[in-house]
């Protein structure tokens, strides 16, 4: 198959709407972008010698849906030669399972801050070079935020951003302006049977599950989890999909409400504005991304030089001004219009913030949990 004609057919299916985002990422990668377009138009993405010759013609990165702006991995490739090829995940299971399986080929991934430890201790990412990231200064970063990209002195991971999870209404559809995680689940074994999505995901949809009862988002309580079982499983029939990557759904009126990211959230309510964002005041997930590079990297020196150029401060600027998650970093956030700052989806309230939870190690590993979420899944 000429990988030039099968770009050109899956652009044309997805500038069309055929197809999600995630789906055209998943098969062209923007690394055969780049290379397509450096085919087609020579001298459109220079190279230059230093870098080509250092970090090579290709860096692969894995990471969430919807997490990046392509424009800035144009840019990289212009400056250094190297094309970016991406794979999309939805939880942060799957990306630790790929990784345990071995042969991933990335150079860079995004884990989220409570998965940091467990990658070091089995092994899979290495300590963090720091002489090679000048552009990730932790000083100028929020202590509390960046916290778990350090495990026992040792920094494994630079914050990319953080964001909380709530979720997702279209108010031009769904009029009861629920403000809680109780309402989310009556309402989706309700009126909105077959317009609700929820992550594909343990931690969040088993989390918010548990918030329906008052438990802890990170609960690991045996009769706790039986509980959030029963919603689940008593929801599941009512549900239009299990999915992290819910915007397509969104976009296109299938789905009404939904479990959803910050980022997620901002460029809904951007592109649709009667699309809003809820924080459950019974509260939830606050969380830290980080990046980090895998023990198998096969190319080093490039996944370092991505992360390098994403951090610095005018480019991380446009990765926030893209995908709407706060930055975690002080030198990015001068550099963003005050409108953003002051936006109520990428900074909630104090009082919506404070009942908010971030993720444990010991909940993202409970193998309870996760036959808890394949039961769910299976039904």
């Amino acid at each position: 198959m000429d990988p030039r004609k099968e770009f050109i057919k899956q652009l044309r299916r997805y500038e069309k709407g055929s197809i999600s985002r995630r789906h055209f990422l998943g098969v062209t990668g923007l690394g055969t972008a780049m290379a397509v377009m450096a085919a087609e138009v020579p001298g459109l993405l220079p190279r230059k010698a230093w870098a080509a010759g250092s970090i090579g013609d290709k860096v692969s990165l894995a990471t969430w849906p919807n997490y990046h702006d392509p424009k800035d991995f144009e840019a990289f490739t212009a400056q250094t030669g190297a094309a970016v090829e991406v794979s999309v995940f939805g939880s942060n299971e799957e990306m630790l399972a790929k990784l345990q399986a071995g042969g991933t080929g990335w150079d860079v991934f995004v884990p989220t801050n409570y998965t940091v430890s467990t990658h070091a201790s089995l092994g899979l990412i290495e300590p963090l070079d720091l002489k090679k990231i000048p552009n990730y200064d932790i000083a100028a970063n929020d202590a509390r935020l960046i916290k778990e990209g350090t495990v026992n002195g040792t920094v494994y991971g630079a914050a990319k951003d953080w964001g909380t999870t709530g979720f997702a209404v279209n108010t031009a559809k769904v009029k009861e302006n629920p403000t809680s995680w109780k309402q989310f689940w009556d309402l989706t074994q309700g009126a909105y049977s077959g317009r609700v999505t929820v992550h594909d995901y343990q931690l969040t949809t088993i989390g918010n599950a548990l918030k329906y009862y008052g438990y802890s988002f990170n609960s690991n309580d045996e009769k706790e989890l039986a509980d959030a079982e029963k919603l689940l499983m008593a929801a599941k029939p009512n549900l239009f999909a299990i999915t992290s990557d819910y915007q397509p759904a969104f976009r296109n009126g299938d789905a009404w409400l939904g479990i959803c990211w910050t980022g997620d959230g901002k460029q809904l309510h951007r592109d649709i504005p009667e699309i809003t964002y809820v924080l459950g005041k019974e509260g939830g997930e606050v969380w830290t991304d980080f990046y980090a590079v895998p023990k198998s990297a096969p190319n080093r020196e490039g996944g370092y030089a991505l992360i390098n150029f994403l951090l610095d401060p005018a480019i991380n600027a446009t990765e926030v001004k893209f995908h709407g998650q706060p930055s975690t970093d002080s030198r990015t956030n001068k550099l963003l219009p005050e409108e953003l700052l002051k936006d109520p989806i990428m900074y909630p309230a104090a009082e919506l913030l404070a009942p908010l939870e971030f993720g444990s190690a010991a909940t993202f590993t409970n193998p309870a949990r996760a036959e808890l979420m394949a039961r769910f899944k299976a039904a």
